[in-house]
């Protein structure tokens, strides 16, 4: 990591300067690792007047022996000195010390001090520490309790380390009531996470064979056998659902993965909901709820149904009756995807029939309003990415992506085109142009929701969505920018909408753009929670550094300016459901030909 010389006006790129062999500020040779040691001098000055971001990165230096030899005795001195001086973070890195000893007497009653000192002022990795001291009693009392308490702190500031302990101490009853339900919500968020994977590193067995489990209280094996027991007791009657539905639970490694046919007579208070291209949308309960684990006590599975049942969405599927393979390729990419992502879709729970109308419905967890990353991963494109298929969880702290119904295996989108579906506004330009879809469409249609992150509105809200402005999007036209907005967002915006498809980032790139942004700004806005604004994050780079403050900015313009939108009418021809546009594209073919041919 690079450490920011703020008062020195240094920055890491002068100072890391590949063939130069002396410094530009003070021309003295350098020393290791290109750093200058004259420079590194100034900031332990710096450090030595009480400048806490030179404390800090001072110590940071010591630990690591970057610009200097590495020295823990040293490293320990001024995480010591910054801690003092109220950095949350350097409390931390004090506490580690203290731990396991480095540059100091090990002494876990200190370590735990300081855990609890940066815990309380925000540091979720420290309220992780924090919990395990108070789990395992080391520095403490052991206080399930209190670990527990830590443990549901962190998990709910997001450290995804921590969810898998939180989800053990819901199952097995430890510092909090026994709890199911909530050991499945947090063995499920845990397991949504890229950054964590299940690893069973206290080498539990299952109660049966005695082998260790290959998931979080799940035994694919045994787990197998009684799904397999239980094909004869359901059928769905349609030889295509029973095969895509007990491969599915011959196949799972996870709760997450499962499928059911699910007896209709399990879901209650089903109500209209919303309607879509080619389905109706219900909501309901469902009495059972979805499977956890095996009971071996009960001889059943344990299922989550919170008590009062669990809140599920019914997609019937229209004219369905005679269900076809084809037909459920939709959802066959659904559950690739999620099992790719451990869900960052809208959980596909089962499938189950309306007695009345004979259709096949499609059963999902609910959420109010998911990745687009695990669906190019699988080597798919969505073909229909807009505002209205992204959805919020009820604590509006996940996003999820649904309906798939034009996401096709990129080998097809390029061997035939059929039907063009979709949101005008959201559609690229070279599917306009009647070209196959590819993942690059679906960066642009993000470089859309980009847009209408930054305006509250939907893109070309007061046009018409009509032949016209197809012509004009496949001219070059794009929405206008909004002021304020930070310019590495917009840039980053315009990459997405570029006309040249090879032009666009990858999903890949965005995420790691994106995440890199979310973290610094997160870590600014925590150090600085007390409203000062006044402390940089350490060990950024200049650029990183630039779009932080960007963002800090633009937010400051927004709180300023108090800004009350005022609510903009929208055309009457403009459309944000998706429709078939090909009786558009039909309208005037040659000029349509003629104008945006490529």
């Amino acid at each position: 990591m690079g450490t920011k010389f703020s008062n020195l006006n240094i920055s890491n790129n002068d100072i890391n300067t590949i063939n130069n062999e002396n410094c530009l500020y003070c021309s003295k040779p350098f020393t290791n690792e290109l750093w200058c040691k004259e420079c590194i001098n100034s900031l332990e000055k710096l450090a030595e007047n009480g400048n806490r971001e030179a404390i800090f990165n001072l110590a940071i230096r010591y630990e690591g022996g970057n610009g200097t030899e590495k020295n823990l005795e040293k490293a320990f001195y001024w995480y010591k000195k910054a801690a003092e001086n109220g950095d949350a973070d350097a409390m931390n890195n004090l506490a580690v010390c203290y731990e396991y000893g480095e540059g100091i007497e090990k002494n876990l009653e200190k370590a735990f001090y300081w855990y609890q000192k940066a815990a309380e002022n925000g540091v979720k990795e420290a309220m992780f520490n924090l919990a395990m001291c108070c789990y395992s009693g080391e520095g403490t009392e052991k206080n399930l309790e209190k670990a527990f308490s830590w443990y549901q702190n962190a998990a709910e500031h997001g450290n995804t380390s921590t969810m898998n302990n939180l989800a053990g101490m819901y199952y097995n009853g430890e510092g909090t009531e026994k709890n199911l339900e909530k050991a499945f919500y947090w063995q499920q968020r845990a397991t949504r996470s890229n950054e964590v994977s299940y690893n069973n590193e206290a080498g539990e067995l299952c109660n049966e064979c005695k082998q260790p489990y290959t998931y979080y209280q799940w035994c694919q094996q045994c787990n197998t056998k009684q799904f397999q027991q239980d094909f004869s007791k359901w059928t769905s009657k349609n030889e295509f659902i029973d095969k895509f539905i007990q491969e599915a639970q011959l196949k799972a490694k996870n709760s997450y993965e499962i499928l059911e046919w699910i007896p209709y007579d399990k879901l209650s208070s089903i109500n209209y909901y919303d309607k879509g291209r080619f389905s109706e949308i219900h909501k309901a309960i469902w009495l059972d709820g979805p499977i956890f684990s095996w009971n071996f006590d009960k001889k059943q599975w344990n299922r989550c149904n919170f008590q009062t049942g669990y809140e599920v969405i019914l997609k019937t599927l229209n004219n369905s009756s005679n269900l076809n393979d084809k037909f459920l390729e939709e959802w066959k990419y659904h559950y690739t995807c999620q099992k790719k992502s451990f869900s960052k879709f809208i959980q596909f729970c089962g499938i189950t029939k309306d007695p009345n109308s004979l259709n096949y419905i499609i059963v999902m967890s609910y959420a109010k309003k998911g990745r687009l990353k695990v669906i190019h991963e699988s080597n798919l494109t969505h073909g229909d990415f807009h505002d209205g298929n992204i959805l919020m969880s009820d604590n509006q702290n996940e996003l999820f992506i649904i309906d798939l119904g034009l996401c096709k295996p990129i080998s097809d989108t390029a061997n035939k085109i059929n039907e063009i579906y979709g949101v005008l506004p959201y559609m690229a330009p070279e599917i306009l142009r009647k070209k196959p879809y590819a993942p690059t469409s679906d960066i642009y249609s993000f470089s859309m929701i980009m847009w209408e992150f930054t305006s509250g509105i939907p893109p070309f809200n007061y046009e018409a969505h009509d032949f016209k402005l197809i012509l004009s999007i496949c001219g070059g036209k794009r929405p206008e920018i909004i002021e304020n907005t930070p310019k590495c967002y917009v840039d980053l915006m315009k990459k997405c909408w570029d006309s040249d498809p090879a032009n666009r980032p990858t999903i890949i790139m965005l995420e790691n753009i994106i995440s890199e942004w979310i973290g610094c700004i997160s870590d600014y806005y925590r150090i600085n929670s007390n409203g000062d604004y006044e402390y940089v994050v350490p060990n950024v780079d200049n650029q990183l550094e630039d779009v932080m403050l960007e963002f800090v900015e633009a937010n400051k313009s927004l709180v300023q300016e108090q800004v009350n939108a005022s609510i903009i009418q929208s055309h009457p021809q403009a459309h944000y459901t998706s429709r078939k546009l090909s009786e558009i594209l039909v309208q005037e073919t040659q000029g349509f030909d003629c104008v945006i041919e490529d």
